[in-house]
């Protein structure tokens, strides 16, 4: 055998053993792809948490509220449990789950059934009259710079609350030139442009701060929290309610502490109930948003102007970083015809406005 021959052999012995080897190598690949799951059997998990997160908020109204007031404090910041839809889709896309995929459906449905609502621009021009409603906040370090601003936001009927002894004068001197009349009922008053009359207090049923908190700012207000009066407007009397319930904490020991809040509520759905006037506005700090079961007696009677012709959610608090809108505007016998946000001021809260017209 020549050396050309024995190199050609060796060749060809080395091309039937590379081959050999390929050979092996594709059925261990087939092999290892056959016992890899499909893609509808990966993400078992992922698809379990995407039906869990559905039925929570599907069935929110269902969570108890006999530990911590659960159930309200989910209710409050609902809207915020659509952030884990787009979580859970990049972990399926990841995991390449179509189970996962598809069991998200449950709660991106869930979530547009119940918000998609807020998203477009539901307002409309012309209105016949324009309410405002602002806590100013008792530790607000520029009341006179609130007031200028609110004076110039046009509003024809503007409600303030959580408004304390010191700066009183304040905004009375701050906002005479605009609005010629006024009242003011312990924490709560209101500015208006047209007459009022039949002001009183309404008997919010107040109690201490949470757990006998004495420190806080709004435990040192005085008690009054709400009033009604009387607006003559053009097209016939309108019944003003401006209100200020009670906080909303979260407390270590109590958990979600609504209690101040919810008895306030409870005793100014009873005072809307009782009103004999046709038209009604509610403005004020709720400390809790329209969702929440605590205002079951209020949102049976009223409607809340942000939903009804908003643009977005409208969130009102933190001033800083809003999550929540606690500052409401609420209606009945007049018709909405758009709702927003006003820009921030010193206060902690941000001012919120509404068109109405009849």
């Amino acid at each position: 055998m020549t050396q050309a021959d024995t190199a050609e052999t060796a060749q060809g012995g080395t091309g039937r053993r590379e081959t050999g080897s390929g050979w092996h190598a594709g059925i261990r690949r087939a092999v290892r792809a056959a016992r890899r799951p499909g893609p509808w059997k990966r993400g078992p998990v992922l698809g379990a948490l995407a039906l869990l997160l559905g039925l929570f908020m599907l069935m929110h109204a269902k969570i108890p509220n006999r530990v911590g007031n659960l159930g309200s404090l989910v209710e409050n910041f609902l809207p915020w449990f659509g952030l884990f839809i787009p979580v859970l889709l990049a972990a399926a896309l990841w995991r390449r789950s179509a189970t996962a995929v598809a069991a998200l459906l449950l709660p991106v449905v869930v979530w547009l059934n119940l918000f998609a609502g807020l998203l477009g621009d539901k307002s409309h021009p012309g209105s016949d009259l324009t309410v405002a409603e602002h806590n100013v906040g008792a530790d607000n370090p520029d009341p006179a710079g609130t007031a200028r601003d609110l004076a110039a936001s046009g509003a024809d009927v503007l409600a303030l609350v959580e408004l304390t002894e010191q700066d009183r004068g304040t905004y009375e001197a701050g906002l005479a030139q605009a609005y010629p009349y006024h009242t003011v009922q312990g924490t709560v008053g209101l500015w208006s442009k047209l007459p009022l009359s039949d002001t009183q207090p309404v008997d919010m049923k107040q109690d201490v701060g949470p757990l006998g908190d004495t420190k806080s700012a709004e435990a040192k207000l005085p008690y009054n929290r709400a009033l009604r009066t009387t607006v003559a407007t053009g097209q016939g009397p309108l019944a003003v309610y401006v209100a200020h319930l009670g906080s909303a904490r979260v407390n270590p020991r109590a958990g979600f502490w609504t209690a101040d809040r919810d008895r306030n509520a409870q005793a100014l759905g009873e005072a809307v109930a009782a009103e004999q006037n046709e038209r009604v506005v509610l403005l004020g700090d709720l400390n809790g948003t329209m969702d929440d079961r605590a205002f079951a007696g209020l949102t049976s009677q009223l409607r809340s102007a942000q939903d009804a012709a908003g643009n977005g959610f409208g969130f009102s608090w933190p001033a800083e970083f809003p999550v929540v809108r606690i500052d409401q505007i609420l209606f009945r016998g007049v018709v909405p015809t758009s709702s927003w946000v006003l820009p921030a001021t010193g206060s902690d809260h941000l001012p919120v406005a509404a068109g109405i017209s009849w």
